[in-house]
């Protein structure tokens, strides 16, 4: 049972770019875990009023810990970081949280944010290269791969990108989203209103490879995230 470890900043950052991805393993067999490094407490509250940042992160506790049991997540752990703050944590102490939770988990395959963060959200970016330093130095021995969700082209010239098919799998994504309830009006923004059918421009997610054993993004053709493992 092969262990896949998402690692993000925000609850729902699993959901927005790896709902397809996640499902898949699940339903394979796999290992899907997830360490968030904040609770998302800085963030919005859509229609659901007023709250304190405590009264938010509660609900954002309660809206990934719904959506992680939608995707099939075996395990959720969060840090609990200043959200909106990560740049102002020490760096040494985001790297090794995050290399205690590869190791305890034996992560084999990790999935993260691009250099940009996707959105050029500042804690992305912080998490993404925090993600990189980890798996460059060997601090996580077990992790065979690193992939980044992958947004625009679809494609590459320099690395592989996998194409994780919608496949019947857009009701946990679409049933995943909607559990973000605080955050309803930025899934609006990015999906549009959610309905039973799969939009078009949502029917399927991308992850380009980066890194594989030492080699930086790899040129090469890839049915499955398991592809090359040994």
């Amino acid at each position: 049972m092969t262990t896949v470890a998402f690692v993000y900043a925000h609850p729902d950052d699993e959901t927005f770019g790896c709902s397809y991805l996640i499902r898949q393993i699940a339903d394979e067999g796999g290992n899907a875990v997830l360490l968030t490094a904040t609770r998302g407490d800085a963030g919005k509250t859509g229609r659901l009023g007023a709250m304190t940042r405590e009264e938010l992160a509660a609900k954002r506790d309660l809206e990934l810990e719904k959506a992680a049991n939608i995707l099939g997540i075996s395990t959720v752990e969060q840090l609990g970081m200043g959200d909106g703050k990560l740049k102002d944590t020490d760096p040494a102490l985001l790297r090794e949280k995050i290399a205690d939770f590869l190791r305890r988990h034996q992560a084999e395959i990790v999935v993260t944010f691009p250099e940009d963060g996707i959105s050029g959200h500042q804690d992305h970016i912080v998490i993404h290269h925090a993600v990189n330093d980890v798996v460059f130095s060997g601090q996580a021995p077990t992790v065979q791969k690193l992939y980044y969700n992958q947004f625009g082209s679809f494609d590459s010239k320099k690395s592989s990108v996998l194409r994780v098919e919608a496949a019947g799998r857009w009701d946990a994504k679409r049933r995943a989203l909607e559990a973000h309830e605080s955050q309803i009006l930025s899934v609006e923004r990015v999906f549009g209103k959610l309905g039973p059918d799969v939009p078009p421009h949502l029917g399927f997610e991308s992850f380009e490879l980066a890194w594989e054993r030492g080699v930086r993004f790899p040129l090469k053709q890839e049915h499955s995230i398991y592809d090359g493992l040994s």
